[in-house]
């Protein structure tokens, strides 16, 4: 993927980046293989699916990584893409499951909890976040246990269901409304702490 760095392919690209009139038009490009209509989706779709990345992974390089993989991905799948319902839609599941794959491969989603250990968590309300930017909220979520993180994306920020959760990483909705809540408890312990200072 040096076409990204290259300084003088991505000049002679530059010059056709506005040509395409509808997201189609850009999407058949891409499939054609124009490496112009390529680079306008990379630069449209990656600073949303860094941030995505960024979410799962917790490090910077990690997510680097992930973000080429995923884009990889996108464009060796370009074909599975119908045209019905949105695009970055389509995309981000990909980038979704392209973080599930590397926390799978590293052994980051191995079960830590004990349902029953869960069993006398509190659920009182979160406290406020008023004073935390987004940044610092950012950088709390990624500081949370993998398993934990994971989860916390994919139903706080992905809206998916515990039972699409359970399915998605191998274990019970039961499991997934444990970590969920783990997770919580923990953003609202360091929230505090934050907060405190």
């Amino acid at each position: 993927m040096d076409f990204f760095r290259d300084p003088v392919k991505r000049l002679t690209t530059d010059l056709h980046l506005n040509t395409w009139t509808t997201e189609d038009e850009l999407i058949r490009d891409c499939r054609r293989g124009h490496r112009s209509a390529q680079k306008r989706v990379f630069d449209l779709l990656s600073p949303k699916m860094m941030a995505l990345c960024l979410r799962y992974v917790g490090d910077r390089q990690t997510a680097e990584d992930l973000l080429q993989e995923g884009f990889i991905t996108l464009f060796s799948k370009l074909d599975s893409y119908s045209g019905t319902g949105s695009f970055e839609g389509w995309a981000r599941r990909i980038f979704v499951n392209t973080a599930l794959m590397y926390l799978r491969r590293t052994d980051a989603l191995k079960l830590s909890d004990d349902i029953s250990e869960a069993r006398g968590l509190s659920s009182e309300a979160a406290t406020p976040v008023q004073n935390l930017g987004y940044k610092e909220l950012t950088q709390l979520i990624a500081s949370l246990p993998p398993d934990a993180r994971t989860v916390f994306n994919l139903h706080v920020v992905e809206g998916y269901s515990h039972k699409e959760i359970a399915d998605m990483l191998g274990f019970t909705e039961a499991t997934s409304r444990s970590k969920l809540q783990r997770a919580r408890m923990r953003l609202q312990e360091l929230i505090r702490q934050q907060n405190q200072r």
